[in-house]
């Protein structure tokens, strides 16, 4: 007591305020705040070094120091860079349940720190004690936010039917050698923006990045790494390991220089969020930072103290509690406001749609103040909409302005391709928007996010490759990733020397690819299904923090040909956008399927084939400002077909031009330059080789 005394004596303190949580720099210090309801006495540590096992401490009472739910106190002297963490010290046993709401001892992050240190003997499970090691606990650091210059930055704000969206890992896209970037920086923000030049000459219009918080690395199995990243410790922090510089300051700028740049070239920044779980897990993980300060508001948890698991990572963030609403509000305005992020992909975002006990709500008071919030009016905001609990949305989260990831896109479209019989009809609706799910309110196309592949699942090559998954490197014998992939590997499973059988499957990756940028809606691709990335077969490489994962740019010919497919479509996309913009605004199903802007085709004109067996459709659409109509033909056949053209609408061109023929060499794969080509009139046949997408277009 007499020591701790002593170090008291070293500040000048006062009561401070909770008008802002966290810490804040002020003109003669730092102010100090946080959110702990139960505890009676609280202690700010402050460390002079990272691994000092000797702090001052700082201990609060609470008839000074406490405003109802709220600590803080003002330190006068302390600057940017002071290193610091937070320790209840006892409970208000008064307090219902008070032993439950708070974990006495143990050494807490800032729950809005803007920078987390890691020791180098930190370890996610350190002893019996576990978090009580003062000298090996990650720990906070007072930031000062204002010491950047940021230019005249702007952000790009493309239209979401201007948008293709890429969705990447920081440290997969430079991380393997022939990324070619250097060593110091490969796999980090720095290396990401050498490969800008890429991402520009490739037009796409943002880069969706996998979890960027701070998460722990170690929350994996013995032995294997959290790559994905889904795995939070703070949700303001930039994940230190992304950084190439390891100053306190290092990973917070070289982020914001990474978005500097990408804005420069006319690319949004888009951040995989994840405020559904933290990495402290259930009962058996660690407690490091919400837990300690009131796991019963932070967690939704039962009378007997479990935590409810609806996102399958062993806790689940309570929503509908006051304390998270505002966190996760002021945790996206940080990112929008300091760091410059022009959106956000919700990770198991229907989770937010529970209420305390788990149940879900209508109209989730926490989504629509996401979907409202003036201060992230101009933002993107992207839903998974789904949770592991079984929860599934689609159509329905709460807000109008919230876009949601199609997963029925990805089924669909892989299902119908792969040649699966009673898929026309569900085929068709997505290719179209998905009118049939979101016909409910008064939305456009781009409500959905068009997707085949993501991270969770296989590559686009893999697709179809493997009918099965082959996830042994993960070490769960085979228990983990999904089983339902809509998969097909044509014949062989894995990789082959068989010319025709690769052909084949180049064949198909084209056709996925064409479908995804082409329909209607915000298309995204994987990183490296533009070249073909494998990872020979494992659906869940959320541990695989090596060359399986990793981008690698080093090219054989069938990838070179994929890439400059790749390119072709996506700027064929920009009359594709004109379409989608013409329908903003309405009624999907009025404007679409009931539209003569659209007319339906089988291998004769006006003669569809709707039955269970029908492996081919054709489909004649509008390309709105540049008075352009396209023919587009899919045959997910395993036989050619010979079609009859329809005539083009009245007032245009007799002719058509085709401009992608999937079977077809480069360059008559894709075509830019459509009216260099042979054209063809109304009724002329045209083969339509198996397993393919034709397109022609038409001009006024």
């Amino acid at each position: 007591m007499l020591q701790e005394k002593q170090q008291q004596r070293k500040y000048v303190i006062s009561s401070g305020h909770c008008r802002v949580l966290g810490s804040t720099i002020e003109k003669d210090g730092v102010n100090f705040a946080v959110w702990c309801p139960a505890a009676s006495s609280i202690e700010l540590l402050l460390f002079k070094h990272l691994e000092d096992d000797d702090p001052d401490i700082v201990t609060l009472d609470a008839a000074i120091f406490k405003s109802v739910y709220y600590w803080h106190v003002h330190v006068k002297g302390l600057k940017a860079g002071q290193i610091y963490a937070w320790r209840v010290k006892s409970a208000v046993r008064a307090y219902k349940s008070a032993q439950n709401h708070v974990e006495t001892g143990k050494v807490l992050l800032d729950p809005y720190a803007r920078r987390v240190l890691f020791p180098k003997c930190y370890r996610r499970f350190q002893n019996a004690d576990e978090r009580t090691n003062l000298r090996c606990a990650a720990k906070s650091v007072v930031i000062d936010m204002t010491d950047y210059d940021w230019g005249l930055d702007t952000s790009p704000r493309h239209a979401l039917n201007k948008t293709v969206i890429y969705e990447m890992h920081v440290k997969g896209f430079t991380a393997d050698p022939s990324s070619g970037v250097a060593p110091d920086i490969r796999g980090t923000y720095r290396g990401l923006i050498e490969k800008i030049p890429y991402l520009v000459d490739l037009g796409v219009t943002a880069v969706e990045l996998l979890p960027v918080f701070q998460f722990d690395t170690e929350d994996a199995l013995p032995g294997k790494k959290n790559y994905w990243g889904y795995s939070p410790m703070a949700f303001f922090a930039p994940h230190e390991a992304y950084s190439s510089d390891k100053s306190v300051m290092g990973p917070i700028n070289e982020f914001r220089d990474m978005v500097r740049e990408l804005h420069k070239n006319g690319l949004e920044v888009i951040l995989d969020v994840v405020y559904n779980h933290t990495s402290e897990g259930d009962q058996n993980g660690p407690t490091y930072c919400f837990k300690g300060f009131d796991k019963q508001n932070y967690y939704i948890m039962d009378a007997m103290g479990h935590y409810g698991n609806y996102s399958g990572c062993g806790n689940t963030f309570n929503g509908t509690k006051s304390v998270v609403r505002n966190l996760i509000l002021e945790s996206l305005i940080f990112w929008v406001e300091q760091m410059h992020v022009d959106g956000f992909r919700f990770d198991l975002a229907s989770i937010l749609a529970r209420d305390g006990s788990g149940m879900p709500i209508a109209n989730s008071p926490t989504l629509l103040d996401i979907d409202t919030n003036l201060r992230l009016a101009d933002t993107k905001i992207i839903a998974e909409p789904w949770d592991a609990g079984g929860l599934y949305q689609l159509g329905y989260i709460a807000g109008s302005k919230w876009r949601e990831w199609n997963g029925q896109f990805r089924d669909d479209v892989r299902s119908f391709m792969r040649g699966d019989a009673g898929s026309i009809k569900r085929f068709v609706e997505r290719i179209i928007g998905s009118p049939d799910i979101y016909n409910e309110r008064e939305v456009d196309p781009q409500k959905s996010i068009n997707f085949i592949t993501c991270h969770d699942g296989f590559t686009l090559w893999d697709l179809v490759t493997y009918a099965d998954k082959h996830n042994e490197a993960n070490g769960e014998n085979g228990r983990d990733g999904s089983n339902s992939n809509w998969s097909a590997n044509y014949g062989y499973e894995g990789e082959s020397d068989d010319e025709a059988l690769n052909n084949l499957r180049l064949r198909q990756a084209k056709n996925m690819i064409a479908l995804t940028v082409l329909s209607m809606g915000t298309p995204m691709i994987l990183m490296g299904d533009e070249i073909l990335r494998t990872q020979k077969g494992n659906n869940n490489a959320y541990c695989q923090d090596n060359e399986l994962s990793w981008m690698n740019w080093n090219l054989n010919a069938r990838q070179k040909e994929m890439l400059r497919f790749t390119k072709a479509i996506i700027r064929r996309r920009t009359f594709r956008s004109r379409a989608d913009n013409r329908l903003r605004h309405t009624r999907m199903l009025d404007s679409v399927l009931r539209s003569t802007k659209l007319q339906w085709h089988g291998v004769l004109p006006f003669q569809p084939d709707w039955s269970d067996n029908s492996h081919s459709i054709g489909v004649l659409v509008y390309w709105g400002t540049y008075s352009i109509y396209a023919y587009v033909f899919v045959n997910a056949y395993w036989e050619d077909l010979s079609i009859e053209l329809p005539p083009p609408p009245k007032g245009v061109r007799k002719s058509w031009y085709p401009v992608v023929d999937t079977s077809r060499n480069p360059p008559q794969d894709a075509v830019m330059s459509a009216f260099n080509y042979r054209r063809y009139m109304a009724g002329d046949k045209v083969k339509v080789k198996a397993r393919s997408i034709i397109m022609l277009v038409s001009a006024a």
